[in-house]
């Protein structure tokens, strides 16, 4: 698998861009996969449900499943936070893995900056960032690609993976 990532201060565009990006790239017969960090706790379950009262008990994994998905859920309960090999490893095979968050991780990236957030561009404290992504002129070593235009983003993620 392919794995690429989106850098940028939060309220820069980078889940928009990513929900932009992923039908431009399955239009071209590719399998996505998304890997998304939060940075904050986060529940997918609803207090009163079985999945949520199965946890409350205090259950490591609760599998749900029908007919149009499945989702595992597991509770860390003080064991250390997984680190992205680990969570790719768990996959299911596909072309591509977009990844959000993992600043720290050294895959290639795509930086999504807006100067209207007022945050400084990052390239240059992140050596896995390759391209920038912007809605301005910018003056970088990178490549700028426009914000606005999914498909052009989508064409230079694939072909710097080597997928076209």
């Amino acid at each position: 698998m392919k794995v690429f990532g989106f850098a940028g201060w939060s309220g820069s565009g980078k889940t928009t861009l990513i929900e932009q990006v992923i039908p431009e790239i399955t239009r071209r017969g590719l399998k996505v996969s998304v890997i998304k960090h939060a940075h904050h706790g986060f529940d997918i379950d609803k207090p009163g449900k079985d999945s949520w009262r199965h946890r409350e008990a205090g259950a490591s994994e609760i599998l749900l499943i029908s007919d149009e998905r499945w989702v595992l859920m597991h509770e860390l309960r003080g064991e250390p936070e997984p680190d992205l090999d680990a969570q790719l490893a768990r996959l299911s095979p596909c072309d591509l893995v977009l990844v959000e968050g993992f600043k720290a991780v050294q895959i290639p990236k795509l930086e999504v900056h807006r100067p209207a957030v007022g945050k400084p561009l990052q390239y240059q404290d992140n050596p896995a960032i390759v391209a920038i992504a912007t809605d301005v002129p910018l003056d970088a070593p990178l490549p700028r690609l426009d914000i606005n235009d999914p498909a052009a983003v989508a064409a230079f993620i694939l072909q710097h993976q080597g997928l076209i």
